[in-house]
């Protein structure tokens, strides 16, 4: 798959994939009852993608490490209906399948804006890659769409009808607006919030209070079009170099986490 998946590009994509996200109703509760997104969203971004990027890069060891990380912050996200609202469970492979293909079609939309359209060995290959990101965690293989076609099938059928709902919107302003936040942060913030009013659908951008008309349009064309002309010259290195660093940081993490367990073992 020409490693589109380790893209640091990628990143122009992550507003987009959450928005989407937050805009099935059970995931917006669940996240806006549980989640500290608004005050970390560095780390909650950078925890997301180092999941991603282990499952397809990574050692078995990673793949292990990034698996219990999920599933322990997955635990308490669950509640039964009440009178107001129907509840939601993390663990609901309906929600895991629309949270992967959210990942999915985002880095596709994002690679092909960039290097044009794939062709069908590096699309089918990025297709199963994606794939693995549910099942290692508790997605059903059999629930993820049998190919592509198959894909866009369901894709299109959710994007119909998806309408973000009050506790949804109220997290994607929170990222999209922040309030407090570091200084560099809040300089970043205007051209990922424009990218991700551009990358959405129409709807969407309505829901979540995206302000969207002809001039910001070509402006994201032409946005687009310089993109795709410098990005791919960029060296591989400098281009891939958020997934490298996510990874080692994980091992980082995974040798202090060994290191105790020497230490207790070279007791007498």
């Amino acid at each position: 798959m020409a490693d589109y998946g380790a893209e640091g590009i990628l990143l122009a994509g992550a507003g987009r994939a959450l928005l989407l996200q937050l805009a099935d109703p059970a995931v917006g509760r669940g996240v806006h009852e549980h989640s500290t997104y608004a005050g970390r969203t560095i780390n909650r971004l950078m925890g997301t993608l180092t999941y991603v990027y282990a499952v397809v890069y990574g050692t078995e060891e990673q793949v292990k490490a990034v698996r219990r990380k999920v599933n322990r912050a997955h635990v308490p996200v669950r509640r039964g209906d009440n009178d107001t609202t129907p509840g939601y469970n993390a663990y609901d492979p309906q929600l895991q399948l629309w949270v992967v293909a959210t990942l999915y079609d985002t880095a596709v939309t994002i690679i092909e804006k960039i290097y044009g359209p794939l062709d069908d060995e590096s699309a089918d290959a990025m297709y199963r890659d994606y794939a693995r990101i549910g099942t290692v965690l508790q997605l059903p293989p059999g629930l993820w769409p049998e190919d592509r076609a198959a894909f866009r099938r369901y894709w299109d059928g959710r994007i119909a009808t998806l309408r973000a709902e009050d506790e949804g919107v109220l997290v994607g302003r929170g990222l999209l607006y922040p309030k407090h936040t570091a200084l560099w942060y809040r300089v970043i913030i205007p051209p990922a919030r424009f990218l991700t009013a551009g990358f959405l659908p129409e709807q969407l951008r309505k829901d979540f209070g995206l302000p969207w008309n002809e001039r910001r349009q070509r402006r994201f064309d032409r946005t687009l079009r310089v993109l795709a002309v410098v990005y791919p010259k960029l060296p591989r290195a400098i281009r891939h170099w958020f997934k490298d660093y996510c990874l080692s940081e994980l091992d980082k993490e995974l040798r202090e986490n060994r290191e105790p367990v020497r230490r207790r073992a070279s007791l007498p």
